[in-house]
């Protein structure tokens, strides 16, 4: 007999893969790129036209990236309108590590939203930011950012994103695990519990340290460890 799934079941689920898979990959890919700028401007321009230069581009940002960060967004403001807070009346872990899933999720909304729309498209240049968008000018990705993120606000700003966004993914790969049936069992997620919030830290760790880059060499790292290409020297090899 045909087992048959409801609509919502359905939705639930496709929430839950964008999530990990576009979005959660991506994240880790910017969170890469990101931290490139440790070593300085050139590197970290390089990096950003590298992207430019991929093949099918645009199609990679609306169905890779665009469409599955709307769906998510969306559906998850809808299920976090739907469900009901219990966390003062049952204060069990789980009801709180479920409720900041959801705070994140519509906070994660409005951060991604400003990003979009400013290193994206440029267009909070009367906010005293920068009127120039990324997108398009690698030259210039570097000087953008940290022009910006010389205002402290901002700064900030995006360092609860990452925080908000690190944790967002951390916990979503734990529901996910459980979800889909991959941790059966207490200890197996415990476990898996463990090893999503370690996942969180460390990408918070690496996405702050990455936008400190913009303000300092190497960010928050000791500047012997980074390596700046200016003052690399390139030696070049002649054919015979």
């Amino acid at each position: 007999m045909a087992i048959k799934m409801s609509r919502t079941f359905l939705l639930r689920k496709l929430h839950q893969l964008t999530g990990i898979v576009p979005l959660g990959l991506f994240f880790f890919v910017h969170m890469f790129t990101n931290s490139k700028a440790m070593n300085g401007e050139e590197i970290f321009n390089k990096a950003v036209a590298d992207i430019h230069y991929l093949p099918f581009l645009l199609f990679i940002e609306i169905f890779g990236i665009f469409i599955p960060l709307l769906f998510h967004s969306v559906y998850g403001i809808f299920i976090s309108a739907e469900s009901r807070s219990n966390v003062l009346s049952y204060g069990y872990g789980r009801n709180w590590l479920y409720f900041f899933q959801r705070a994140t999720g519509v906070f994660l909304f409005v951060f991604l939203l400003f990003h979009l729309l400013h290193f994206r498209w440029g267009l909070f240049g009367s906010f005293g930011l920068t009127d120039v968008a990324v997108a398009g000018n690698a030259d210039k990705a570097f000087a953008i950012v940290a022009a910006d993120f010389q205002t402290v606000w901002v700064l900030v700003f995006y360092i609860l994103g990452i925080a908000a966004t690190a944790w967002h993914l951390g916990y979503g790969l734990f529901l996910f695990a459980v979800d889909w049936g991959l941790v059966i069992g207490e200890k197996a997620q415990k476990f898996a519990l463990y090893t999503s919030a370690a996942v969180a830290i460390g990408l918070f760790a690496v996405g702050t340290n990455a936008a400190f880059s913009f303000v300092r060499p190497c960010g928050l790292l000791p500047q012997v460890l980074c390596e700046d290409a200016s003052k690399t020297k390139v030696v070049e090899t002649r054919e015979f």
